[in-house]
């Protein structure tokens, strides 16, 4: 395994419980644990070190066995509750992880999630004076209304094309990249001066509920037998 100094943390957190797709993280996903598509995407990475944070003992073995060299921290009961704040979660990975400045987080419900998009994520942060923070968004253009029936980004006496209306981008919680010490003191994933970096709809697709579960393996075997071919 590489060296953890100076390395990218990226940090995957599987809470044990999931109340609309039971032992979600561990279906298996055209023949790959659900998991294991987005970990094996982040090993692919340069200078970036997985970590899996987890409440429970059955996907502490299941990485254990299928990534032996991926460390795995367990986190206290009281944070493995489906209410636990996700940043609640991160500093607790964060003080049992101190190598690495730059931190990317990721879900495995989010299984096709490229390569590319995670590095130019990545660099967005590093590389670019002005960017603090980044995060995967997907761009919606559409005539969108509140429960009110009041318009939201549009004049419906005005009809524009949907293609021309201003775009409004989705925080997909696809995946985050941030500085360590800016998340631990302010207590979030986005700063003050982040990037948005839009991803296309299949690497958006976030396995949520058994609908999206099996749209998501109508999806992965149809990319399983494009790079077989």
């Amino acid at each position: 395994m590489s060296s953890r100094v100076g390395c990218v943390l990226a940090i995957l957190p599987m809470r044990g419980g999931s109340e609309r797709v039971p032992r979600k993280n561990l279906v298996d996903l055209a023949g790959r644990p659900l998991y294991a598509w987005i970990l094996d995407t982040v090993l692919s990475l340069d200078g970036v070190i997985p970590v899996v944070d987890t409440d429970a003992d059955e996907i502490e073995e299941a990485v254990s066995a299928s990534h032996p060299d991926v460390r795995v921290v367990r986190r206290p009961h009281h944070l493995g509750v489906g209410t636990t704040p996700m940043n609640d979660v991160l500093a607790n990975t964060l003080a049992r992880e101190p190598d690495g400045e730059t931190i990317l987080q990721v879900h495995a419900t989010n299984p096709f999630v490229s390569a590319d998009s995670l590095s130019h994520a990545i660099r967005s942060v590093e590389l670019e004076v002005n960017t603090d923070s980044s995060f995967s968004v997907t761009r919606l253009q559409a005539r969108l209304w509140t429960e009110n029936l009041e318009p939201v980004n549009h004049d419906p006496s005005i009809l524009l094309r949907t293609q021309d209306l201003e775009p409004l981008l989705i925080e997909n919680s696809s995946f985050y990249v941030f500085d360590r010490g800016t998340c631990l003191k302010s207590g979030t994933r986005i700063g003050n001066e982040p990037a948005a970096i839009e991803i296309s709809p299949v690497e958006s697709i976030d396995i949520d509920n058994e609908g999206d579960l099996r749209f998501a393996r109508v999806v992965a075997e149809g990319l399983t037998a494009r790079s077989a071919s």
